[in-house]
């Protein structure tokens, strides 16, 4: 056990950071360090049995006894490790050996805690329950809740790992079974339990002896008789432990220690024999290496030879080429100087003269490119003003020629209603003339007289009536070319009649999304934007269902007219929802509707004066487009 936790602080350390320590500095920086750990500056000791390694911070092992925390030091200072780690540690093992010695008294050897107390010849051949267990009798019900936790706490001295009540067929016994450790600690811990209520005179025999045990508990460590008890405590140890005697166990640690190291010395000679075996491969490698070495050098050696011989030849060579290209050489500088004079003039010459026509060039072409892009801007500008004067002027026509026909049709109502006065008045004369018999009066001549006159005023209404309905034909198709006509002139000039100008194009029955997007940001936050785009369009298809109609009639004296129902449960909870501004919204939208296209419950674009806030008509549009088209006119 003491080899796996040497193991195991070892691969602690592993992960420390490496050192630029060499091997021969080794002793001064331990002795370094040694001398830290004495004057304080690094703690090592943290009570009269426990203690720490400074030098692994951060690892989860930081409570040590005396041995362990020598046996760690020493291992890590022996390993194969940075040296400035070896360093400390042996630094730590010096301080516990010449510093700390006095811990280790507190830490008897294995034999004699295993042998404390009785004689030996009688303590070998007692037998115990393994793992060590302690009976405890004569416990109170209440003490046993949370596992035990009351009495562990009072047992924290004797290091117990685990309480547990002993239950039988009839409920709870009174007695509990603590568990120690299986190490020789947990023995030494499980003995000393069992001294102190022998102390106390709570022992086993004072169990047996005592008749009244009164309120108090006894303990004792269970053996080969409590085991083989027939009562729920044996039943418990015969199911969780074994009997073995302090012999026994010693021989059993010594087998397992004797295995570990057998397999070790195993392993480490067939270590041994594969590292001879690779120092013979390494050797006989070394040999062919050696081999080739001494040829490649032998190889090298003769290329050397030949390579100076033929860079002595190409040296004689290339002097005499340099000489007669010496020479050469120098007539061509000269020419070449004097070609490079004559080529710089004549290039200077030509740069000039090709800058500037280039210049030229380029100034013609864009200047060029400016012209055609200003006419071709004018004539379209030309054509586009043209088509709105032969648009705006046709409306104005078509308009002037439907108020005519209007007045027309009036004059003709008119004359229509005068005859229909006059036939009338000329029913009754003739009615008159006809109980005016026997008073003087020619009632016959007068009779016919009125009938002649009557007949000819009904062949005038009905003159009137025929050329009355031509009007009214011509007054419809008239008002239809006129409605055509402003749709024409809405579509046609959307651009030019904005929302800020006094004339515009009003969509009848569309929803204004503004107070939908405020009462969002109030209620809803960062989703605002996306949950009043939803609602909006939620409530602009709500608008067009033909089975939704939230009016009522009002009669006020001789009229009656359709107004909101401002009990509709609808817009009652719209109005809760989203307040007053949408609500609003929504009912000026429907009123709209209601009143341009009541049928169809669709959106319709209308002609409207901003400035006034009201419906504008075609003539008020094409005055306010002239105007414009004559403002812009004189900016150009």
């Amino acid at each position: 056990m003491a080899h796996d936790r040497q193991m195991w602080s070892a691969m602690e350390c592993s992960s420390d950071e490496s050192s630029e320590l060499s091997e021969t500095d080794i002793d001064d920086y331990s002795e370094k360090s040694y001398l830290n750990l004495k004057s304080g500056k690094l703690v090592a000791r943290l009570g009269s049995d426990r203690f720490r390694c400074p030098f692994c911070p951060g690892k989860k092992k930081q409570d040590y006894r005396y041995n362990e925390l020598l046996q760690h030091a020493v291992g890590v200072g022996a390993s194969n490790r940075a040296a400035k780690v070896k360093a400390n540690h042996q630094a730590l093992a010096k301080l516990l050996k010449e510093d700390h010695a006095d811990a280790a008294a507190t830490l008897p050897p294995l034999q004699a805690i295993a042998l404390s107390n009785p004689p030996k010849s009688v303590k070998d051949e007692e037998v115990f329950v393994w793992p060590w267990m302690g009976i405890l009798t004569n416990v109170p019900a209440e003490q046993t809740q949370g596992g035990g936790a009351i009495l562990m706490k009072q047992l924290a001295d004797f290091k117990p790992l685990q309480y547990t009540a002993v239950y039988g067929a009839n409920g709870y016994t009174g007695c509990g079974i603590v568990l120690f450790s299986k190490d020789w600690i947990g023995f030494k811990n499980a003995l000393a339990f069992q001294n102190f209520f022998k102390s106390q005179r709570l022992g086993k025999m004072n169990w047996k002896e005592t008749r009244r045990h009164g309120n108090y508990v006894f303990g004792w460590l269970a053996g080969e008789e409590d085991y083989k008890s027939d009562d729920p405590v044996g039943m418990f140890l015969s199911a969780n432990g074994d009997l073995k005697t302090v012999s026994d166990l010693e021989q059993e640690m010594s087998s397992k220690t004797d295995n570990l190291i057998a397999n070790l010395t195993q392993q480490m000679s067939a270590q041994s024999k594969y590292v001879q075996e690779l120092e013979c491969k390494w050797n006989q490698m070394n040999l062919s290496l050696q081999r080739a070495m001494e040829e490649s050098d032998l190889l090298h050696k003769r290329y050397n030879e030949e390579m100076r011989n033929m860079q002595s030849a190409a040296r004689e060579h290339t002097q005499r080429v340099f000489q007669e290209t010496d020479k050469l050489r120098t007539q061509l500088v000269e020419k070449e100087r004097y070609i490079q004079r004559r080529s710089r003039q004549l290039n200077e010459l030509v740069a000039q003269t090709d800058m500037e026509r280039r210049k030229l060039e380029e100034e013609r072409k864009k200047n060029a490119d400016q012209n055609d892009s200003l006419n071709m801007a004018r004539i379209e500008q030309q054509k586009a003003d043209e088509r709105a004067l032969q648009l705006l002027e046709k409306h104005k026509k078509e308009k002037e020629a439907a108020f005519n026909k209007i007045l027309q049709l009036e004059r003709q109502v008119d004359e229509k209603q005068k005859l229909e006065l006059d036939i009338e008045q000329l029913k009754g004369k003739l009615e008159v003339v006809k109980h005016m018999e026997g008073e003087g009066v020619d009632v016959k001549k007068r009779s016919e007289e009125l009938t002649a006159e009557l007949n000819e005023r009904i062949e005038e209404m009905e003159d009137l009536e025929s050329l009355n309905q031509t009007l009214v034909i011509k007054e419809r198709m008239t008002n239809n070319e006129i409605q055509d006509a402003k749709k024409e002139l809405i579509s046609g000039l959307a651009e030019l009649l904005g929302p800020r100008s006094n004339i515009g194009i009003k969509r009848m029955g569309e929803l204004d999304g503004k107070p939908f997007l405020v009462a969002c940001k109030q209620r809803y936050g960062d989703d605002a934007d996306m949950k009043a785009a939803k609602l909006c369009s939620s409530w602009q298809e709500q608008l067009k269902d033909p089975n939704w109609h939230p009016f009522k009639i009002v009669t006020t004296g001789p009229t009656a007219e359709q107004v909101i129902d401002d009990k509709d449960e609808k817009l009652v909870g719209l109005k809760q929802q989203l307040g007053e501004e949408v609500y609003k919204a929504v009912t000026t939208a429907l009123l709209e509707i209601n009143e341009y296209n009541a049928s169809g419950s669709y959106v319709v674009s209308e002609l409207w004066n901003n400035k006034e806030n009201r419906k504008a008509n075609i003539t008020e549009a094409i005055q306010h487009v002239l105007k414009q088209w004559k403002a812009l006119k004189r900016r150009r």
